[in-house]
């Protein structure tokens, strides 16, 4: 976990994770990870609108913005991130290095349409094996739940992507006339005995099941001869909720995709 941090010392690195809920921020010392932030994501606001709140949220740690040396940006929200790169050129004075075609990453991507691959699934990918080798299983528990698969050899070769457990749980709401929404937490027991158990139960444990039973087929497939060696990371905002869950986990890391871009931005300033 981040450190607290004597904000004196200048910092190095400002990586940037702009996902379709949340936009997360991870400030870097060096290759340590001191301090990281979470904005909501809002496509409308304007570029103003956007440094203002990385300006606050940097400076509620007592964050200098022009302290960093250098910007990192992943983006899966396109009208975001030409606004990101703006808002964060004039608050730091950097050209922002933003993940995408043309940027060394170390992971040959084997997928129809390369370009298809988020920038997101690209830079845990990078993580994973750099921190755990392969042949190693992602999965991104977030908005979606996402899955991807590397070789021992850092080829990407796919995945598969099924829809979040927030998002499930908001279209029960939306769609039905007597179900309320329900704080996402494990029940009790399986069989529950209110509405509100009963809801958690499916969410909660039923996503654990698809997420174990995805995991087994994705073992016998990435490595058929030895689907035990294969190894497995969970990362995303609801990762060490379903830990508790899902035993097949091997490593529980929500900061993945924050130190997949400071390893990719080393390979690209090296």
């Amino acid at each position: 976990m981040p450190r607290s941090y004597n904000w004196e010392i200048v910092t190095s690195l400002l990586a940037v994770d702009i996902g379709n809920t949340n936009i997360t921020i991870g400030a870097f010392e060096g290759q340590e990870l001191v301090a990281t932030w979470r904005l909501a994501t809002r496509e409308t606001r304007t570029i103003d609108e956007h440094a203002w709140a990385i300006d606050g949220v940097l400076r509620s740690k007592d964050v200098e913005p022009s302290s960093f040396d250098s910007v990192v940006i992943c983006s899966v929200v396109p009208p975001l991130t030409d606004k990101y790169v703006s808002a964060l050129s004039s608050l730091i004075d950097v050209s922002p290095l933003v993940i995408g075609p043309g940027v060394r990453t170390g992971i040959r991507i084997h997928y129809d349409r390369t370009q298809d691959v988020g920038a997101d699934r690209i830079v845990d990918a990078v993580a994973a094996h750099h921190l755990y080798g392969g042949p190693i299983v992602v999965v991104d528990i977030g908005t979606a739940t996402v899955f991807d698969a590397i070789t021992a050899d850092a080829d990407y070769i796919g995945g598969a992507i099924s829809p979040g457990l927030e998002i499930a749980a908001d279209a029960m709401f939306r769609n039905t006339s007597q179900l309320r929404r329900v704080e996402l937490i494990a029940p009790d027991q399986v069989i529950g005995r209110s509405t509100v158990a009963s809801m958690q139960s499916g969410f909660v444990f039923g996503f654990a099941e698809l997420i174990k039973g995805m995991l087994a087929r994705f073992k016998n497939e990435l490595n058929p001869d030895a689907p035990d060696d294969v190894t497995v990371v969970a990362t995303g905002g609801l990762a060490n909720l379903m830990a508790d869950h899902v035993e097949t986990f091997d490593y529980v890391n929500p900061e993945l995709t924050l130190i997949g871009l400071r390893i990719v931005h080393e390979m690209n300033n090296s």
